[in-house]
C-alpha cells in the first residue's frame, strides 16, 4: 500500500461514485471515467507510466490557483487547458486534496449531464 493517492487508489475511488463506468475509447491508455455508460460525459483521464497521471475537469479559477500551488498540477494534457488539469500522481499534492479533486471534477460533469438530460 503506498503512502500517497497512486493509479489503483485513484481508479478505486473513481470508480466508487454513483453511475461511474469506465472505458478505453483511446486504446489502452488512458483509462477514462464516465458517468452514465459509454456514451456518457467523461470526468477523469489516468494514465500509467512512469509518473501516474489523472487528469479532471476543475472550475476554471480553481484550476489557475491550483498550478500556482502545486509543480505536480499543469493545464490539462490534450485537453482545453481553461477547464482540465493534469496530476502527477507522485505524493506532492495531499491525498485529500487528490481526492477532493476527483468529487469536483465529477461534481461539474454531473451536474451538467442533469441538466442536459432535463
Amino acid at each position: 500500500m503506498s503512502n500517497h493517492v497512486d493509479y489503483a487508489q485513484a481508479r478505486s475511488y473513481c470508480l466508487s461514485l454513483d453511475d461511474v463506468v469506465e472505458d478505453h475509447p483511446f486504446g489502452p491508455e488512458p483509462l477514462v471515467f464516465k458517468i452514465g455508460d459509454e456514451r456518457g460525459k467523461i470526468f477523469a483521464l489516468l494514465t500509467q507510466g512512469e509518473s501516474a497521471t489523472i487528469s479532471l475537469k476543475c472550475d476554471p479559477d480553481r484550476a489557475e490557483m491550483l498550478r500556482e500551488q502545486y509543480p505536480a498540477i499543469t493545464a490539462g494534457y490534450h485537453l482545453n487547458k481553461r477547464h482540465w488539469n493534469t496530476i502527477v500522481l507522485d505524493g506532492s499534492v495531499p491525498d485529500e486534496e487528490c481526492l477532493a479533486l476527483i468529487s469536483h471534477s465529477y461534481d461539474l460533469v454531473r451536474s451538467k449531464r442533469r441538466k442536459a438530460k432535463a
